[in-house]
């Protein structure tokens, strides 16, 4: 079992930046893909950023290619999402999530039907 703690979220000014966290409990963290997701109000969750489970490997979303950064420290259980430039089009409830095959490599999007563990979100809201 993996659980997941997601901080860091709050309201920002258009332009401005906020860095996500998401720390994990369990000693299998390292074997995890782990991806961010998004759902803002009356839209289906959407997929952000995923990174491997070594690290070595990011995909991102065309909509935050360029302004945001997946990183994690395994050392730490820990994931996280530096997001720059932010839009009014980036508010969402933002989502941690683990899952994937063992050792996967991103190699493109993620499916949220794939990860198997979830935080409860954290709120972001990007004011114009």
């Amino acid at each position: 079992q993996v659980q997941l703690v997601e901080s860091g979220g709050g309201l920002v000014q258009a332009g401005g930046s906020l860095r996500l966290s998401c720390a994990a409990s369990g000693r299998t963290f390292s074997r995890y893909v782990m991806g961010w997701f998004r759902q803002a109000p009356g839209k289906e969750r959407e997929f952000v950023a995923a990174i491997s489970g070594g690290g070595g490997s990011t995909y991102y979303a065309d909509s935050v290619k360029g302004r945001f950064t997946i990183s994690r420290d395994n050392a730490k259980n820990t994931v996280y999402l530096q997001m720059n430039s932010l839009k009014p089009e980036d508010t969402a409830v933002y989502f941690c999530a683990a899952g994937g095959p063992p050792f996967a490599v991103v190699t493109g999007p993620v499916s949220p039907d794939i990860m198997d563990y979830w935080g409860k979100g954290t709120l972001v809201t990007v004011s114009s």
